[in-house]
């Protein structure tokens, strides 16, 4: 589960970060922004905790 965290989480963020980048430039549309914007923020929220702070081992 740690491997994968220390995957997901840092992709997950990225991911909330480079949709608004490519909306402002218009190359992305606001309905993908948002819907990626919100798996990217319900992936972040489940696996920050075990890449942060290790979770339970």
């Amino acid at each position: 589960m740690k491997t994968l965290a220390k995957i997901l989480a840092p992709l997950a963020l990225a991911a909330t970060v480079v949709p608004p980048l490519l909306f402002l430039f218009k190359a992305m549309g606001e309905g993908p922004m948002k819907a990626t914007m919100l798996g990217a923020a319900v992936v972040w929220f489940a696996f920050s905790p075990h890449w942060m702070k290790g979770g339970s081992q």
